[in-house]
């Protein structure tokens, strides 16, 4: 495959933040609510302020939208679909916990999807570790959130049976 111009790597990386911001403008619809609704929530001693939040996910959308790119760039779709359709199935449901938790108030239900979540992170990280390890070393950081994550949703689930149903 021929090498990638320097204006279609610059808007295959657009394309990529444009993707993951898109799927956290979805889940962001569905947190509008979200700082109050989580500030009447029974917290477990180790639970994240709710400011952090937006911090941590701009970060991590950012480098997810870069390791899709550097994987992207090393083929596309064509050489690397598995690898790039596992990354926007996880994308799916990282955009619906958001609406499962905050917007349906479903606990169960959102552990469930984020327990989904993070093993189709781990696969996409393996699945991008083999095409370039640095599109692997991106997600880490992802992966251990996302673990954090369900942890925290588990803990808030229990804490606020009466809320979280």
């Amino acid at each position: 495959m021929p090498a990638l111009t320097k204006q279609k790597q610059i808007a295959g990386l657009i394309s990529w933040l444009l993707i993951c911001f898109t799927a956290s403008a979805i889940g962001a619809v569905a947190s509008i609510q979200a700082k109050s609704f989580y500030a009447l929530l029974t917290q477990p001693t180790w639970a994240p302020p709710a400011w952090l939040f937006g911090p941590v996910w701009t970060t991590l959308y950012t480098l997810m939208a870069i390791a899709a790119w550097l994987v992207w760039r090393e083929g596309g779709f064509r050489t690397h679909k598995q690898a790039l359709v596992l990354f926007m199935l996880q994308l799916a449901f990282n955009a619906l916990w958001s609406w499962l938790f905050f917007a349906w108030q479903l606990g169960g239900a959102a552990l469930i999807n984020v327990l989904v979540l993070w093993l189709l992170i781990a696969a996409t990280l393996v699945s991008f570790s083999r095409i370039n390890t640095l599109a692997g070393g991106l997600l880490i950081p992802y992966f251990l959130w996302v673990g954090f994550a369900a942890a925290l949703n588990y803990s808030l689930w229990q804490l606020n049976p009466m809320i979280l149903g």
